[in-house]
């Protein structure tokens, strides 16, 4: 599952797929040089295409509205949050100059800080391994150790998991880690929006009782059909097939 997810974050990017057809052309184009010369202007207007942010916003949405946000006094009713990893960047960085890096989906790490700090009886589960295949030998786990504790969070209440990567992998270690208290008590699972809707149904498949807790939304309303920015628009594209792509290979092999 670990080779397939990773191959799946190859497919999922359209440029990925506009190289392959370009190179098609290439190939084609001693034999066919007409049909050759189509194909390279089609792939280029595809590629000016890929930059309105309404069409990727079209697929996430559905995702990120799965699942309404909780309400504030829905808090005290759960034992704990359960933190999936995939808010922090490489860690090279952190090697370098001795700072966690937060991503793009930061939020997954910072809106449950405040959580801890409020409720005193709080406990906090993080999961995140290395999900590359060529390793650094710093895993997420040991990033997310050093950022609660530099948040002042009380570590005597938070299990790092240090092993998971991939979805699936973080449900089976959360509830091998929590064991009888995963299922015995309900806990607020707080990952991306997008990401809820595969995430979900993996750790109920294991067992625990989890409430969804969105964050890190990348779209609002509705996007203008004006709104256009190329590289923001396709890093929305790659993130929209992974995760329906994902959501199909998941449901297929569970």
């Amino acid at each position: 599952m670990f080779v397939i997810s990773k191959l799946l974050s190859a497919i999922t990017q359209p440029v990925f797929w506009l190289a392959l057809w370009w190179c098609l052309a290439l190939l084609l184009g001693p034999r066919r040089p007409r049909a050759a010369r189509r194909m390279l202007w089609g792939g280029l207007a595809v590629l000016g295409l890929l930059g309105f942010q309404a069409l990727p916003d079209a697929l996430l949405r559905p995702l990120e509205n799965r699942y309404a946000i909780p309400g504030p006094s829905a808090l005290p009713e759960h034992a704990g949050v359960i933190v999936l990893g995939g808010a922090l960047e490489h860690p090279d960085s952190f090697l370098a100059h001795g700072q966690v890096p937060l991503g793009e989906s930061a939020e997954r790490m910072t809106v449950p800080v405040g959580w801890m700090h409020a409720q005193p009886r709080l406990h906090l589960v993080f999961s995140g391994g290395e999900g590359r295949l060529r390793t650094t030998g710093v895993t997420e786990g040991e990033l997310a150790q050093r950022f609660y504790a530099e948040q002042g969070v009380d570590m005597a209440r938070v299990l790092i998991e240090r092993g998971a990567r991939t979805t699936r992998e973080n449900a089976q270690r959360v509830a091998d880690t929590l064991g009888d208290r995963c299922r015995n008590e309900r806990w607020l699972l707080v990952t991306s929006a997008w990401h809820l809707p595969r995430a979900v149904p993996e750790l109920e498949a294991v067992g625990c009782q989890v409430t969804p807790y969105p964050v890190d939304f990348r779209t609002g309303h509705s996007t203008p059909w004006h709104a256009y920015h190329w590289a923001d628009s396709v890093m929305r594209w790659q993130v929209a097939l992974h995760e329906w792509l994902g959501r199909l290979v998941y449901a297929v092999t569970r």
